[in-house]
């Protein structure tokens, strides 16, 4: 049976609602359960998934949509929601005062920096009004339109204030992670990026070999499309370039618009400080004195950390010992195990692995791929080698990113050990501010019986993961990688790295 409830005026933010869903689900044993704002487009979410009700037409943005599929009536499932998410809320804001507007905040606390995450639709209005309150903004909410988001660029640059993004998952400001962040050490390095979890990887390669940073400004996906012109990556290369604080730079993307590298190389041309420059997948294009171009985020951190005056290993090698498990686990693959899986949270991560792995096997194919044979054609379909960004728009529309609510993953997981073709399954898992509270530990269990279903069907299955994380964060690094030792799975420094041994595992003549 089908039942819903709407609640006026009742307003979560979505990583609220996300973060939620699946625990109420398992508890109250639902077989589907949706949890919106009343947007339009969270209406349609609603409908995609068969659980809608023509009263839920009226409801409006601010009220709370809850829709349940249920195998037995259990009247009380929506106050027990309810429930759960004003204890949430109380959990969330125990320590903190909460302000319905933003100019409540402005009155109560003059805050210098909003962070917006509501609809799309209603984010470019927000920003305005925090902009216009000389705020800087960073815009966690995506669905923007481009005009809005050049529009509001070019408002914080009169007035000397960032807009980070939209769909902006990742900053770290004056030491305090935003979003998506990881716990990571005060020092000389500063950051800008057009990628959430490219950032989080470059910083916690930079703390593990006590290194530290400045800031971690984040831009959003679009900034460094034509359209946007790299205004914030420009702006973001100012702010570092005049703090004392920062001795090196890097800069983070994937390969932007000819027009937008061309601005950025010719601002990189005046400044003086060492700029470490990664464009994932791409080639150096000009030879600059002052700027250092890597193609990995590995080489992004560890450059920029020698340049700072600390020495690190090379994290991309692979040493004897190493091979030797890698020869070890070529041995038990059947006859028809020849494909390396990967299934990712984190949509650079992926974009790096692409690229490392590229050399290794004849094709290879992605759901981030920019070159058109490489592009999935159905990335809820495996076939050949495939690295999968479960992050996806496809995967998440009316469900939690996999950062926060693994269960997407897992069901993955488990569909490609039964696949004869799977002889590795490359993972991430992202530590630290706003991911799950355990990642690691709830995958395990789905690992073990991932490995008894090859085993069950006389196959050999290879893991091989990375965890993005310090031993700072709540998960623990330690922790989380002892956990994934345990069980038998390979553990690599860096997702580079990660890469590397899974293209080694599955190594194809050319």
């Amino acid at each position: 049976m089908t039942d819903y409830k709407i609640l006026k005026n009742s307003y979560y933010d979505s990583v609220t609602l996300m973060s939620t869903t699946v625990v109420i689900k398992k508890a109250l044993k639902l077989t589907e359960l949706v949890m919106f704002m009343g947007t339009d487009m969270n209406k349609e979410m609603i409908k995609s998934v068969g659980l809608y009700h023509q009263e839920m037409d009226l409801a409006l943005p601010n009220d709370l949509i809850l829709a349940a599929d249920m195998t037995e009536i259990n009247p009380e499932w929506a106050e027990f929601v309810i429930k759960q998410l004003s204890s949430k809320n109380i959990s969330n804001n125990e320590s903190q005062k909460s302000y319905k507007t933003i100019n409540q905040a402005i009155e109560a606390i003059h805050p210098n920096l909003a962070i917006i995450s509501v609809p799309g639709i209603y984010a470019a209005h927000e920003a305005y009004k925090a902009l216009e309150n000389n705020m800087h903004v960073m815009l966690f909410s995506d669905n923007m339109s481009v005009e809005d988001e050049v529009a509001l660029k070019k408002i914080g640059i009169q007035k000397d204030l960032l807009v980070m993004g939209p769909d902006c998952g990742t900053a770290i400001i004056n030491g305090k992670g935003l979003c998506f962040a990881n716990e990571v050490s005060r020092g000389s390095i500063g950051l800008v990026a057009a990628s959430g979890t490219g950032l989080q990887e470059v910083t916690v390669i930079i703390d593990r070999y006590h290194g530290g940073i400045t800031q971690a400004i984040g831009v959003g996906g679009r900034d460094l499309s034509e359209a946007v012109g790299g205004m914030m990556m420009l702006k973001g290369i100012d702010a570092l370039e005049a703090d004392k604080n920062t001795k090196v730079i890097v800069l983070i993307s994937k390969p932007p618009h000819q027009s937008v590298l061309d601005k950025i190389l010719k601002r990189l041309e005046s400044i003086k400080k060492p700029v470490v420059l990664c464009l994932i997948d791409a080639k150096e294009s000009k030879k600059m004195t002052n700027v250092y171009f890597v193609s990995t985020l590995t080489e992004a951190a560890i450059t920029a950390l020698r340049l700072s005056g600390v020495e690190t290993p090379d994290e991309l090698t692979i040493d004897q010992q190493m091979i030797g498990t890698l020869n070890t686990h070529k041995m038990q693959f059947s006859s028809t195990q020849s494909k390396v899986k990967g299934l990712f949270c984190g949509g650079t991560l992926t974009a790096e692995a692409l690229s490392v792995i590229r050399p290794y096997v004849k094709v290879i194919t992605s759901n981030v791929a920019k070159k058109t044979y490489e592009k999935m054609e159905n990335p809820l379909l495996s076939s050949g080698h495939n690295l999968v960004d479960l992050g996806d728009d496809i995967f998440t529309q009316g469900k939690p990113h996999p950062m926060i609510e693994p269960t997407i993953r897992l069901e993955r997981i488990l569909e490609e050990a039964r696949n004869a073709e799977t002889a590795v399954l490359l993972l991430d898992f992202e530590l630290g501010i706003g991911s799950h509270e355990d990642p690691v530990g709830i995958t395990i269990e789905t690992l073990q019986e991932a490995k008894l279903i090859a085993r069950n069907n006389k196959r050999h299955l290879a893991i091989v993961a990375y965890v993005c994380g310090t031993e700072k964060d709540s998960q623990g690094l330690k922790r989380s990688e002892d956990l994934l030792r345990n069980v038998g799975v390979i553990v690599a420094s860096t997702n580079a790295q990660a890469s590397k041994i899974a293209g080694l595992l599955v190594q194809e003549g050319k």
